[in-house]
């Protein structure tokens, strides 16, 4: 199989990535996104499609649910490991909202997985089996190994915990990010961090005789293909075909979020005569690359794509959740926290989804069940039919390019009448990790003569001056495009911590309770 990197074209960061069984799964960070902790599933490295999640709920806190003004957006479900025991999965992650951290296991990868938690906070932690213990490798800037005991509810009493590296003096990024596996009889810890003469991610591996010796090594990539300074970093090695080694981390890419980084690993004797990896070629990350298939022939589903809504959530939960998700709907679709399922749902019979508004908001951000699903790169659209026939005063029903600068195309509703609208909201607080307040700019506004419109929205992603990312509305008068003039800057923010997304958006500013639906989703190039 050939390809180009990134590979995903869409936002799946942190990786972390297993061979079990001639199958290659990836789970990577979905923070505030519901259900979560995506697993994708590949046999090429290179083709990748959505295989389960690991929980539709988490602990159901009001932040969790979007309940008044709490939220969790930029933190939830962060960095987790994976790894195939003696024939069982386990997930480890922390919670940056609850301080927990979580272990699920599940003797198949579909599940049904079981939810446990570990006494401790572990940031970006790494599970490690070896022979019959088990350990965690976690931390920032200094980098722990930490012995749990045999229930894996908490650290060993007496058992192993000692510092293993540390990247003090950082001006930037300390080591955090951390893998660690048992290879060739020897530990291997890979690690993120920046270059400290200037910001830029670049990926580190140490190595070490036993758990008790010392971890030594240093930067073994140090590359961005060419695009924005962007370092590449933080992820798993893994083992495929003919014992041909690579490694998937990400690439910071700018609004569309941090894409997977395909790069071939090959073992080399260092001066002790010892396996040391060695990433990419010449020192590089390459723009193209083969590899070798598990499954020649075999053709992954999307992990976008259209909708027609023309199915029953409860069943498709019932009997395929592989392809429609926790919730019943399709796999490619998340809500933006966990959903109140009595406020959404499909109208089968009439092939659209209905949401309902249960408190009220100034803006997207507090949108309960809004529902989106990735962007891709370099450039992507999006259509759907809008109805706001039963929507109250004060309402806005949109399709919207869903991150911290957000941009919408819709329906608003005043002085009982329906206008088409478009809205763009840009955070000027000079705080990367604070979430915006209050209502967007309306940017244009024309009156409705029915209850119904097609809207349409694009992003360009790294365009033609190589450093903007915009997005653009459109609507349909009859079966004319017709385009809203300007553009939106759109950004990676702190705030989300997530690449920019679709999102089916309703919410009230005045009275709760009306209702939109939304009709015929379709996924543009």
């Amino acid at each position: 199989m050939k390809t180009t990197n990134p590979i995903t074209k869409a936002d799946y960061p942190d990786p972390d990535v297993i061979n079990a069984g001639g199958v290659f799964y990836m789970i990577s960070t979905t923070m505030h996104f519901h259900p979560g902790g995506e697993i994708l599933r590949s046999y090429d490295l290179i083709n990748w499609e959505h295989c389960s999640y690991v929980f539709d709920r988490l602990d159901s806190t009001d932040a969790q649910r979007l309940k008044g003004d709490e939220h969790i957006y930029g933190k939830g479900m962060w960095a987790a490991s994976l790894r195939f025991h003696e024939g069982m999965f386990y997930v480890v992650f922390v919670c940056n909202d609850t301080h927990k951290t979580y272990l699920y296991k599940a003797s198949d990868i579909a599940g049904p997985w079981v939810k446990s938690t570990i006494e401790g906070f572990y940031h970006d932690c790494s599970l490690l089996f070896d022979d019959d213990r088990v350990f965690l490798v976690y931390g920032n800037t200094d980098i722990y190994l930490t012995e749990l005991n045999k229930d894996l509810t908490g650290p060993k009493e007496g058992g192993l915990q000692r510092l293993l590296v540390s990247d003090k003096g950082n001006p930037n990024l300390g080591y955090e990010g951390s893998h660690i596996y048992k290879i060739f009889g020897r530990y291997y810890l890979f690690l993120i961090h920046s270059r400290r003469d200037a910001w830029r991610r670049t990926e580190s591996c140490f190595s070490a005789d036993s758990l008790e010796g010392e971890f030594t090594g240093g930067d073994v990539l140090d590359d961005d293909l060419g695009f924005r300074n962007s370092g590449i970093a933080q992820g798993g090695i893994v083992e495929g075909p003919d014992g041909v080694w690579h490694s998937v981390m990400f690439q910071d890419s700018g609004a569309v979020g941090r894409l997977p980084i395909l790069v071939p690993v090959s073992w080399k004797k260092n001066t002790e005569g010892k396996p040391y990896p060695v990433f990419g070629e010449d020192g590089k990350a390459p723009h193209s690359l083969t590899t070798q298939s598990f499954k020649p022939g075999y053709n992954c589903a999307p992990l976008t794509g259209s909708d027609d809504f023309d199915y029953d959530p409860a069943e498709k939960f019932a009997s395929d959740k592989e392809h429609y998700g926790c919730f019943g709907f399709k796999s490619f679709w998340q809500f933006n926290h966990e959903p109140d399922l009595s406020l959404v749902g499909i109208d089968k019979d009439n092939k659209r989804i209905w949401i309902k508004t249960g408190k009220t908001a100034d803006n997207i951000f507090h949108a309960a069940n809004t529902l989106t699903q990735r962007m891709t790169f370099p450039s992507c659209g999006a259509e759907v039919t809008i109805d706001g026939s039963m929507m109250n005063d004060g309402d806005y029903a949109g399709l919207s390019a869903f991150q911290g600068d957000y941009m919408t195309v819709g329906i608003c509703k005043e002085c009982g009448k329906l206008y088409s609208e478009v809205v763009t909201y840009t955070n000027d607080s000079g705080d990367f990790w604070k979430l915006g307040e209050g209502p967007g700019k309306t940017v244009y506004r024309e009156e409705l003569k029915e209850n119904k419109i097609r809207v349409c929205l694009k992003a360009v992603f790294n365009d033609e001056s190589g450093d903007r990312d915009i997005a653009c509305a459109g609507i349909y008068e009859g079966d004319a495009l017709k385009l809203i003039p300007g553009e939106h800057h759109l950004r990676f923010r702190l705030d989300h911590f997530t690449g920019c997304r679709f999102g089916l958006c309703y919410f009230s500013k005045k009275t709760p309770g009306g209702m939109a639906f939304f009709s015929e989703y379709a996924k543009m190039p």
